[in-house]
């Protein structure tokens, strides 16, 4: 009789946790970049579904819509528009009408990213690298500093940057995307301990092969998804929930102590030490 209570306390307050856990992010205010599909729109979900109040974006309206009907049958507190985050005005629209709509910004998940080019390094031109770097890292950098004023007006915040196993570890063929998604793990360093002060912390994810619209040139061919999955401790390709519930999991009170690192979210494919 009483291990039968020990184990239904038990299973209360674990029940309870978990409730409790699932509303972590209630109030907050959560900016998404590239959130209508793929990792950016199963963030967007992981953060809602926690409680947050989500804004997503993306360049085209039809999408957007989509993805805020999608949200809201989910009963997730969402905001859309469009934005270019490679255009000053898009991203200091995006803050300002984030601002004006939810009365502050506390989280900010920078996911928008660009790979215009696939062939040679040497074969890629100025015009391919002003446009990736323009997107994948200044970008990132400059939302962090729009955002920066704003979370701490709210005493904190969470910056997350989405980087990629290619930053670790250069995709043939996928040369300057991949030195983009290197500079991001060097940005998250930079800018940890100067916003650390400010109670804003900044980490990064870096996914490995995940089935993505953005990806499906790697996953759809099956002769590469067997090399990729030799080199998987987990023999299967990951899907933008594996990714999104770590964004999710760096943007809450439960990575309080957590800042300027960088999570491989890749199935167990070595990439570093």
């Amino acid at each position: 009789m009483l291990q039968c209570l020990g184990r239904c306390l038990l299973s209360y307050r674990v029940t309870g946790h978990r409730m409790m856990s699932q509303q972590s992010l209630a109030g907050r205010v959560a900016i998404v970049t590239a959130s209508t599909d793929g990792i950016g729109l199963a963030a967007a979900q992981a953060l809602g579904h926690r409680g947050a109040h989500v804004v997503v974006s993306s360049r085209r309206k039809e999408n957007v819509d989509k993805a805020v009907a999608l949200l809201q049958g989910e009963k997730i507190q969402v905001t859309g528009t469009t934005c270019n985050v490679g255009k000053r005005e898009d991203r200091e629209r995006l803050v300002n009408m984030t601002v004006d709509r939810c009365g502050g910004v506390d989280i900010l998940v920078s996911n928008a990213a660009v790979n215009p080019f696939f062939g040679n390094i040497m074969d890629s031109t100025e015009e391919v690298w002003d446009k990736i770097l323009d997107v994948n890292v200044k970008a990132s950098f400059l939302l962090t500093k729009l955002v920066v004023p704003h979370m701490e007006k709210r005493g904190g915040g969470s910056v997350v940057f989405v980087s990629s196993v290619a930053g670790y570890q250069p995709m043939q063929a996928l040369g300057p995307y991949s030195v983009s998604k290197t500079a991001l793990l060097g940005l998250t360093r930079a800018l940890a301990p100067e916003l650390a002060h400010s109670n804003i912390r900044v980490n990064c994810v870096a996914p490995g092969v995940i089935k993505t619209r953005f990806s499906s040139a790697l996953w759809q061919n099956e002769a590469i998804v067997e090399e990729f999955k030799k080199q998987l401790a987990i023999k299967r390709l990951g899907e933008p929930e594996d990714v999104g519930g770590v964004i999710a999991f760096l943007c809450s009170e439960e990575a309080s102590y957590i800042t300027g690192e960088t999570i491989t979210v890749t199935g167990g494919m070595s990439c570093r030490l």
